[in-house]
């Protein structure tokens, strides 16, 4: 058991899966601000433009049921709340669209901000310096 719990108190603490918890509570706490931004400050005005509608309330009910001389109450479909949650989606989308692109950028311009170094010959080793001496001997007793 004891190796177990090393074994995950390894994994835990690499910097990788930190890096990712991280990630994760921050995407989070993002998620509940672009909630709030849609449900509270876009959606109420887009209402407003097409009448005054509250996007929140928008349903469709279908008809009650009647099952043992009970009426049952009706179900809804809330397209609303599913409008909400679409707009939700696209401003996360796109904030992550152009959060990737500036760190695209910035890692680019430091790729193209590195010199390019000349490729350097590498030694000749101890074999080839021997042969080219050899080489050089037979040139001159010709």
């Amino acid at each position: 058991m004891s190796k177990f719990l090393n074994e995950f108190k390894e994994f835990a603490m690499r910097g990788n899966v930190l890096d990712m918890a991280v990630g994760v509570i921050i995407g989070g706490a993002f998620g509940k601000i672009v909630s709030s931004v849609v449900d509270d400050v876009i959606m109420p005005p887009i209402g407003w433009l097409i009448g005054g509608v509250n996007f929140a309330d928008l349903k469709f009910t279908l008809p009650t049921v009647n099952v043992g001389g009970e009426e049952l109450k009706a179900a809804t479909i809330n397209y609303g709340n599913f409008l909400q949650t679409c707009f939700d989606f696209l401003i996360v989308a796109f904030c992550i669209f152009m959060l990737i692109k500036v760190v695209n950028k910035i890692s680019k311009k430091k790729e193209e901000e590195k010199p390019a170094e000349a490729p350097k010959d590498p030694e000749p080793s101890n074999e080839e310096k021997l042969l080219m001496e050899i080489r050089d001997l037979l040139k001159n007793q010709k």
